[in-house]
């Protein structure tokens, strides 16, 4: 697994237990939205994009006042002993996780001053060639003092599974001294074991969130770990993508597959441990570690969980306990990147959706890892696999795993796969090249190369091969690292030519058994890895838009995805003990792929970008990375999505905004974007507020603001894209720019849509002083109704060379 996604927590857990998890928000400001106005208590509010003293008394005063509110409402109506609080949430939502009865959370909900209920529910899991892929090293790491300085005093946060604190991507000693965070007051747990501390001078913030998993009785302290430390692996590489040490010599097998770095290699690193190998994790736990990352001073939040299944009472994608505590951080002044989710290449899969955080999608970056299998014959049959070759010039025997079985017994233990060494003739084996079978135990986890290599091993066998004979949608197949040679057959035809050829040149009795085994092969060198320029491409799993306002799936007037960013086949740190991809148990860096490395890649550039702009606000840092991408590939041509084709094949198909948001990230470029389409929480609040179905009653519920309808449309949300999923005759839509250059400067701005669709702009120019903001407008009329979107964009070009783009997506209907 690769992605963490939420889900309703599972009441056969609770078989035991009749009390639940439950999220209570309640009336009464939290201490970032505060004005003042209970006696005693001065306002804590923050403007938009600002962060919360919370050393100040004001705000610890506060604070302790909500909580205190928080036990009064429980203590005043329950029996001490009949429930139990877990959390207070304080800074983000006034409000507490508490484990209560079904008719206990049923007379909460009656209660004057409770504003809603919800039941908890469960979490699971939804580098590095790719800073070089990206021009980091040449274009933008040099403009703030070198990869020694990239990330300066940035502090990224990550909701995962923990960290490994021992790997060298994420030491403190041999690198330049690092300063003091005024910024940045989070915690360090210790080792229960050790008594040491989880943090060094790189790794700053490390604590661990389990109380909503241990409530529902799915936390085991052996296996899921009462600390930071990182049980599952997925953690550590996400955090050592965004933020790892430069430089790291990345070894596995005795083989060097090149160094490993972080986006922004400087950054610090505070972990909040939410996640756990077995079970996931819960809400209420997760929004507990956002509340704490907030309060604590993070400027950067990674995430790759998202809402899937949520509480019943949330009628919007936008609106649970989740996405309003997101909403609070961006408020905070605090940048989401989080991962799109791995539902692609199907439409409306996204689990991210809101305006405020930005959604990442994953592309397959430059690098491939191909081998081939030689037979006897002459034929080359194209493979994965990486892993050394046989040797030279020599052909090896081959033989099937089901004809050199001990005995027949054995069967019953999927012989095939090639997991248990026992179950095979050593003598029959050894010195051979083993055919195995790629099973659906693969795909689910049962089985792993990792043990196919070991049975290798055990036996003697000269190397492996893995036939793919049938593909079910969905299937991924990434090469893995291996110690001797062997290949993986994902092209069904190509696992037939090798069967066919292996059946023609074995002999058997009329019982079937083998007589003679005469098949012969060769395996080649998979260490290299090819380097295409067609690339990037939108990957397979990656989600697909369009976003969507609510369970009911109905189109949102916002785009999504983002933005793209390498999620394929990404090396990075892995922890010994991880067991989150079972064919890197016991190792120090994994090769997978997901939105979840895609996710931190944006969080780490992002670092980069609020290094150069420490005022910039999470809206502006996003505009900047959206307007500067790029729709094009390396050979100029537009983007490529993978898709799957009538017989269930991988294809490329032109790619849309649906599978790319604005296009894929351009660092460089991002550090100087010119104009950027800012927003703050009033706009975010606009956008809920003048979106249909969404009720008032709602907002304010979650935002504690009433509602303000001036945006009349959330295709007015200023946005660096459009969306209008429902347009009928003509719409007009609003955007303002303002330059963040040094220089003025005039933009000519053009527009082009699909012809069922047609499209102006009002400017056609303007001239912006530094610092100066400009409105344009954007009108699209329907020419005819085609059942399908129009896909555009709207190009701001600059007398001083910048270029901003973006895309533009309309659904027409008739009147």
């Amino acid at each position: 697994m690769d992605i963490w996604l939420v889900v309703f927590a599972v009441s056969a857990l609770l078989v035991t237990v009749t009390a639940e998890v439950y999220i209570v928000t309640m009336e009464g400001e939290p201490i970032i939205s505060y004005q003042g106005g209970e006696n005693g208590y001065e306002a804590t509010a923050v403007e938009s994009d600002e962060k919360i003293d919370t050393s100040s008394e004001l705000v610890t005063s506060y604070a302790r006042h909500l909580e205190r509110k928080h036990d009064m409402i429980l203590g005043m109506l329950f029996e001490k002993g009949s429930y139990k609080k877990l959390y207070s949430y304080k800074h983000l939502i006034n409000g507490f996780a508490a484990h209560i009865s079904p008719e206990q959370a049923e007379t909460l909900r009656r209660t004057p001053g409770i504003k809603s209920v919800n039941k908890d529910w469960k979490v699971r899991r939804l580098t590095t060639h790719t800073p070089e892929f990206l021009g980091l090293p040449t274009d933008v790491w040099p403009t703030g003092g070198g990869w020694e300085r990239a990330g300066e005093d940035i502090v990224i946060g990550f909701v995962d599974s923990g960290i490994y604190p021992h790997h060298p991507s994420f030491a403190s000693h041999h690198r330049l001294p690092y300063g003091p965070l005024p910024h940045y007051k989070g915690k360090c747990e210790e080792d229960p074991h050790t008594k040491k501390s989880f943090c060094n001078r790189k790794i700053v913030g490390a604590q661990h969130f389990a109380e909503a998993a241990k409530a529902a009785g799915a936390f085991n302290p052996n296996i899921d770990y009462a600390s930071p430390m990182d049980g599952d692996g997925h953690g550590s590489h996400t955090a050592a993508i965004a933020a790892g040490n430069n430089g790291i010599p990345l070894r596995m097998h005795g083989y060097e597959f090149g160094n490993a770095s972080g986006m922004a290699p400087r950054a610090r690193i505070a972990v909040y441990k939410a996640l756990y190998r077995l079970f996931g994790g819960f809400v209420a736990d997760v929004v507990a570690a956002i509340d704490q990352a907030v309060h604590d001073g993070v400027d950067i939040l990674s995430l790759s969980v998202g809402p899937n299944s949520p509480p019943t009472t949330t009628k919007t994608t936008f609106l649970n306990p989740f996405d309003a505590t997101l909403l609070g951080a961006v408020k905070a002044g605090v940048f989401v990147a989080q991962a799109a989710g791995n539902g692609g290449p199907f439409p409306k899969t996204l689990v991210s959706y809101s305006p405020w955080i930005m959604t990442v999608a994953a592309a397959i970056d430059d690098r491939r890892y191909k081998n081939h299998l030689t037979l006897g014959n002459g034929k080359m049959l194209a493979g994965m696999g990486l892993s050394p070759s046989t040797r030279p010039h020599k052909k090896y025997t081959l033989v099937s795993a089901n004809d050199v079985l001990l005995d027949s017994s054995v069967s019953k233990y999927n012989p095939s796969d090639c997991q248990r060494p026992e179950v095979f003739n050593k003598k029959l084996v050894e010195g051979k090249i083993l055919l195995c079978g790629y099973s659906f135990n693969f795909v689910v986890g049962a089985a792993s190369i990792k043990k196919v290599v070991a049975t290798v091993k055990h036996l003697g066998a000269a190397g492996f091969v893995l036939v793919v004979e049938n593909v079910s949608p969905g299937t991924k197949f990434d090469p893995v690292p291996s110690a001797v040679p062997g290949i993986l057959i994902t092209d069904v035809s190509k696992s037939m030519d090798l069967i066919d050829y292996y059946n023609v040149s074995t002999s058997r009795d009329w019982t079937g058994r083998v007589k003679s085994f005469n098949a012969q092969g060769s395996i080649g060198d998979g260490l290299a890895p090819v380097l295409h320029k067609s690339s990037p491409q939108v990957a397979l799993f990656s989600a697909r838009g369009p976003n969507t306002k609510d369970f009911s799936f109905q189109d949102a007037d916002l785009l999504k995805p983002d933005i793209l960013a390498p999620g394929y086949l990404i090396w990075a740190a892995w922890c010994p003990n991880g067991t989150d991809e079972a064919n890197y148990v016991g190792e120090g860096f994994a090769l997978i792929s997901g939105t979840s490395m895609a996710a931190p890649h944006i969080a780490g550039i992002a670092a980069l970008v609020k290094q150069k702009h420490p005022r910039w606000s999470p809206a502006a840092i996003k505009s900047a990375l959206m307007t500067t991408s790029k729709v094009v590939d390396r050979t100029g041509r537009l983007l490529q999505a993978q898709q799957y084709s009538d017989t269930e094949a991988v294809t490329l198909v032109k790619a849309t905004p649906f599978d790319y948001g604005s296009g894929h990230v351009n660092p460089s470029a991002a550090l100087d974007p010119g104009l950027i389409f800012d927003a703050g929480y009033e706009d975010y609040l606009g956008f809920l507020c003048t979106t249909p179905g969404i009720d008032a009653h709602e907002i304010r519920n979650y935002t504690n603001t009433p509602c303000n309808y001036e945006m009349k449309h959330p295709s007015n949300f200023n946005a660096p894209s459009i969306a209008i999923s429902h347009l009928v005759g003509t719409q007009t839509v609003t955007r303002r720019v303002k330059n963040v250059a040094e220089v003025e400067e005039t933009y000519t701005i053009t527009a082009r849509m699909q012809p069922s669709i047609a499209i102006e702009v009002n400017p056609p120019a303007m001239t912006l002083r530094p610092g100066a903001s400009r409105s344009f407008s954007v009108t699209l009329t329907v020419r005819s109704v085609s059942g399908v979107y129009s896909f555009g964009e709207v190009k701001l070009k600059g007398s001083r060379g910048h270029k901003v783009r973006i895309p533009v997506v309309a659904l027409g209907h008739k009147r």
